[in-house]
């Protein structure tokens, strides 16, 4: 049994937070546009984007190490930090003007002020921790961040990771207070409700079989509704594949050139919980240590405050492993059914280049409980085994390609979009800093796939980001004024710049 449907303007696949932020765009700016939604889970949120499935940093790169590199000459590169700020400061303006415009409420539910820190241990470190501290806060976009090596003063940030700690133990942090904890899962529940108030047309239970281009140029998407098995077409001027794990293999259901030599590589995490409320209540942080040598840069350990269900709690993590599937909720043949004749070399030379990470993660998997427990204390020294429960977290699919720079088969940490030379389809690929940088990433996609729209849009776009297409590190004021006014909106409390 099949059916053919009618034709939309825009089907986009896959319900979470790109989606969801891209739907909003075109909404705000074409609220003519017919949009069809399919996902293959039951409600929004429940892969990549759900908070138990991520960090929920609000990647600003105001603690993450490994945004910021030491050059040889031992200078530090600051530009990647800034760049992934600037991101993020776009995401929150977005947010802020759905607030204001009541197409969003409670941001509460969403995001959280929460200081952001980043914790070394040995001498070295706290050399590069300096140097670090100094590049950074000299910078507008990361004022108000300190340093301190000093035990008393740490003990007054961080009481919980300085208990039992020997005096003598040369370690630093450097805090920040204008981090944020962001629960993805929520605001992408909150994206989709805007969305089904605004006429989009979102179906759940609905698994995209194929993706094929119709002789008049358009899109055919063939859909099968697990809810009876019945299969339909759906037909669209642009498709956007967000399907997280998920869109590599509709990518190269697409057959467009730019899905060639394209492979992905999938990365499973655990997550350790802590399951006594006392310890949890002497945490109030995002701490963000250095990654072990080998170890790929979505294995930084951190222990984390989060909000979820309006709750407080803390998690550490990552732990990196290892399975086949592309989805939390996909198959084992995901990775085999990926390997097509056009990527099967950039696959292999991959294989090759990238065997310290694959002997990596194969010490991850066969962590036992007790070793878990020994990487946690590192952190807190005191912790202890019964105090904490392990949650998996969800599959990272990291993108494999040939490039100029690493060559043939090089594996890209990061997100990534793959669009058709004509912009009619795109597909997000890859993983972190991803959702923090949502708005950012949606707005490129825009730029490749309307371009003949984008100078009627553009007022529209300045109204609801007003620093689109300006840097805000030139511009220090308007920056104050912008996380001033977006940290009223958000219910952030207020930045005091000294």
């Amino acid at each position: 049994m099949s059916n053919i449907q009618g034709k939309t303007d825009v089907i986009l696949i896959g319900a979470g937070v790109m989606s969801a932020t891209l739907g909003a765009l075109l909404k705000e700016l074409a609220p003519e546009m017919d949009i069809k939604v399919f996902e293959q889970l039951g409600k929004p949120g429940e892969e990549s984007s759900n908070e138990w499935n991520n960090a929920g940093t609000g990647h600003s790169a105001l603690c993450e190490l490994n945004y910021t590199s030491e050059k040889p000459d031992g200078s530090i590169d600051i530009s990647k930090a800034i760049n992934i700020n600037e991101q993020f400061q776009l995401s929150r303006q977005f947010w802020s003007h759905l607030v204001k415009s009541n197409l969003i409420q409670n941001p509460q539910d969403f995001i959280m002020p929460l200081p952001h820190m980043s914790m070394v241990q040995g001498e070295d470190n706290v050399t590069f921790l300096k140097k670090r501290f100094k590049a950074l806060s000299n910078n507008p976009l990361f004022q108000g961040m300190e340093f301190s090596d000093e035990p008393e003063k740490l003990k007054e940030w961080i009481p919980l990771i300085m208990e039992g700690r020997s005096p003598s133990e040369p370690i630093a942090a450097t805090k920040i207070d204008s981090g944020t904890d962001v629960n993805f899962g929520a605001l992408t529940r909150l994206l989709f409700k805007h969305l089904e108030n605004q006429n989009v047309d979102v179906n759940y239970k609905h698994s995209v079989k194929d993706i094929k281009r119709t002789s008049d140029g358009l899109w055919e998407v063939k859909v099968q509704d697990n809810k009876n098995g019945k299969l339909e077409y759906h037909t669209a001027d642009f498709v956007f594949v967000g399907g997280g794990g998920g869109s590599l293999p509709l990518l190269q259901k697409t057959g467009i050139p730019e899905s060639k030599r394209v492979g992905g590589f999938p990365v499973s995490g655990l997550f350790m919980v802590c399951n006594n409320p006392e310890v949890v209540e002497q945490h109030q942080a995002k701490v963000y240590g250095k990654a072990k040598v080998g170890a790929p840069p979505m294995s930084v350990p951190h222990l984390d405050t989060r909000y979820i269900d309006n709750k407080k709690t803390l998690l550490f993590g990552p732990f990196a492993g290892f399975s086949p599937k592309f989805l939390k909720t996909g198959s084992y043949l995901d990775l085999i059914r990926s390997v097509k004749p056009n990527n099967l070399f950039t696959m292999l030379a991959a294989g090759v280049k990238n065997m310290g990470l694959t002997k990596y993660l194969i010490q991850q998997v066969l962590l036992s409980n007790e070793k878990r427990m020994e990487e946690l204390r590192e952190f807190i020294p005191n912790a202890k085994s019964e105090d904490w429960g392990i949650v998996v977290a969800g599959q990272r699919v990291q993108v494999i390609k040939d490039t100029e720079a690493g060559g043939k088969g090089t594996l890209q940490f990061g997100t990534e979009v793959v669009t058709a030379a004509d912009g009619t389809i795109a597909a997000l690929l890859g993983a972190s800093p991803g959702a923090s940088t949502a708005v950012h990433v949606m707005l490129e996609v825009l730029q490749q796939c309307f371009p003949e729209r984008m100078e009627e849009w553009e007022p529209k776009i300045k109204e609801m980001i007003p620093s689109y297409g300006l840097s805000l590190v030139e511009n220090p004021e308007f920056f104050k004024e912008i996380h001033t006014s977006t940290a009223q909106a958000l219910g952030l409390g207020e930045t005091v710049y000294s």
